[in-house]
């Protein structure tokens, strides 16, 4: 365990310990996707090859994802991070109000653009591999959904970000170091 200081514009400097949070599965997931959907954001209408070959990619990682969401560790499972409308909208409140609690986990507004990045990303990929097969190639409406779930996507990936920056300064952790080394500041006693 490592112990470090933090200095936040919100939160108080404290002495932490970390704590192992994220499995190596889902930093490998999170990280392969953003990965994927950028190679296939840049190369579509360029190079078709390497644009479907990121879609069947994100495709499997998803697939995995939600295997891993049911027989992984705690923090990766669904059922660690899933909540109600609620829950959620009690938690964005007090998030406006700079008073959100901190969560080792997901948080409830986080769980939520979790679930909805990966079914926004299953539209996505499946949409464009529907426009492979022949019978619909070519056809408007599934040209419309998958450009349409795309750039729901990107405006998903906007919020998350704003999201994570929010809770960052808010609760004095770099939650983007977090999803790269899968570890977090304990829980306070």
């Amino acid at each position: 365990m490592s112990e470090w200081t933090h200095t936040s514009a919100f939160a108080r400097p404290t002495r932490d310990v970390e704590v192992h949070v994220w499995d190596r599965f889902v930093r490998a997931f999170h990280w392969g996707v953003v990965g994927l959907f950028v190679v296939a954001f840049v190369t579509a209408d360029r190079f078709d090859a390497l644009h479907e070959a990121a879609g069947y990619g994100v495709l499997c990682l998803l697939g995995l994802r939600l295997v891993w969401g049911f027989i992984g560790p705690s923090h990766a499972r669904f059922s660690s991070f899933a909540r109600g409308p609620r829950a959620i909208l009690v938690f964005l409140k007090a998030t406006l109000r700079l008073k959100a609690p901190r969560h080792l986990g997901h948080n409830p507004a986080g769980g939520a653009m979790a679930l909805a990045l990966m079914a926004a990303l299953a539209v996505v990929a499946s949409s464009g591999v529907a426009l492979t097969v022949p019978a619909l190639d070519g056809a408007r409406w599934v040209e419309a959904l998958h450009e349409g779930a795309v750039a729901a996507t990107l405006g998903l990936v906007a919020l998350h970000l704003v999201g994570v920056l929010v809770a960052s300064l808010e609760h004095g952790e770099n939650l983007v170091r977090a999803m790269i080394t899968g570890r977090k500041r304990a829980p306070d006693l």
